[in-house]
């Protein structure tokens, strides 16, 4: 096991195109850091700096307090676990999982022992005999992963590992990787495009956007304080609600008005959030989370102080255990560069209502709603847990003033 360090680090390729800037890590001994973003951030070329299968073009990369920036990736005691499974279809799963030890030249008998371990670990042993063709998806993503094991190396290093599997598979997967990691204590930087496997594996997330780093924290640190908007769209499924509002009224009862409509705020958010003082009278984006919207009629008595939105259901999704209501406001849309690029990843089309002002919403309802397609609903919303950002520098606004980051932030 060992602390991996990457200090201003980054990746220019020979046309010039850059791919990672200034990247500053330190996982610790034992910790399960996760690199998380849209395709095209970087986070596969920051892993594979590490690993050794790119070159580092700027700053350095240390494993164990040893800079690695010139030793090959065989010699940096590493193990890499890929998206595909790259296992050898002739060989047997003892044979795949202990290959990397027969070209060292291990004595057998410490081989099959090593290898017997690894098996019990990620229960395999009754597979041993068999072929890669005779298993499933996630037995030969865990022979990949046995394969890892049983060199003990000072990191892992995944890529995407579950990417192949469907969605229940990869539920059980991040389960068994969970597990895996906190017995083995082995440092372990996992990349996934997935905010949900970042959010239930990691101990710390890290969240980039365009090769730089925008947070790193806690999972439950990255949801509740999320450092700008990009972060506060990127975490969380259903993605934070993001609007343009102003904030009116005064410290002792503050206001925000979305088009039109208006909602009360406890004048205690002013008070954990002494820079957001400076924003009364001016406008800015506000972010609501969609479990902190709830059907009124089912909502507690008085909840909120009043503060509601009324709207029509446009979509209603029965998920089971909650429901999905889809609603819009007249509110102006929120266009940055940060929304831009959380809209391109997903798909949508961020400008779609720009010839009148509109903004699409999702709320979190009990399933005990009766709200239908097409009816009106009134939404109650729990404005003390609201988040704020500057409409400018899309930094979110706390104890410090907009753009200055917090310790944990970056």
């Amino acid at each position: 096991m060992a602390e991996v360090a990457l200090t201003g680090v980054g990746k220019v390729y020979p046309d010039g195109t850059r791919a990672v800037t200034d990247l500053n890590l330190t996982i610790a001994d034992g910790e399960f850091l996760v690199l998380v973003g849209p395709s095209g951030c970087g986070k596969t070329t920051a892993l594979r700096m590490v690993a050794g299968l790119e070159d580092i073009s700027e700053g350095t990369v240390t494993i164990a307090d040893r800079e690695v920036n010139r030793v090959p990736a065989r010699d940096r005691d590493v193990a890499m676990v890929f998206q595909s499974y790259a296992l050898y279809p002739h060989l047997s799963v003892r044979d795949n999982i202990g290959f990397g030890l027969s070209l060292r030249r291990i004595p057998k008998a410490e081989i099959r022992e090593k290898v017997d371990k690894a098996a019990q670990t990620l229960g395999l042993t009754e597979h041993l005999s068999r072929k890669p063709r005779n298993l499933s998806g996630g037995q030969r993503q865990r022979v990949a992963m046995g394969r890892a094991i049983v060199r003990e190396p000072q990191a892992f290093l995944m890529d995407e590992p579950l990417s192949n599997l469907d969605a229940k598979l990869r539920v059980q997967m991040r389960a068994e990787i969970a597990r895996i990691q906190r017995d083995l204590g082995v440092t372990t930087v996992y990349v996934t495009h997935d905010q949900t496997e970042a959010m239930t594996l990691g101990d710390r997330v890290a969240v980039m956007k365009k090769g730089h780093l925008q947070q790193v924290a806690a999972p439950q640190e990255l949801y509740d304080r999320p450092a700008n908007l990009f972060v506060a769209g990127f975490i969380g499924s259903p993605a934070m609600n993001l609007l343009q509002g102003r904030l009116t009224g005064d410290a002792e009862d503050p206001r925000i008005e979305v088009g039109g409509q208006t909602l009360a705020v406890p004048g205690r958010v002013l008070r954990e959030r002494p820079a957001l003082a400076a924003y009364l009278g001016r406008d800015l984006v506000v972010g609501i989370r969609p479990e902190d919207m709830e059907d009124s009629e089912l909502a507690a008595a008085g909840a909120g102080g009043g503060a509601s939105l009324t709207s029509t259901a446009d979509l209603v999704e029965a998920m089971g255990s909650d429901v999905l209501v889809h609603f819009a406001v007249e509110a102006a849309q929120v266009v940055t560069e940060d929304t831009k690029e959380l809209a391109r990843d997903a798909g949508t089309d961020v400008l779609g209502h720009l010839e009148a002002p509109r903004t699409d919403l999702v709320a979190r309802f009990s399933p005990r709603t009766r709200v239908k397609v097409g009816d009106p609903v009134t939404i109650q919303v729990d404005t003390g847990r609201l988040h704020f950002f500057d409409i400018e520098t899309g930094a979110s606004i706390w104890e410090s003033a907009a753009g200055s980051p917090r310790e944990d932030e970056v």
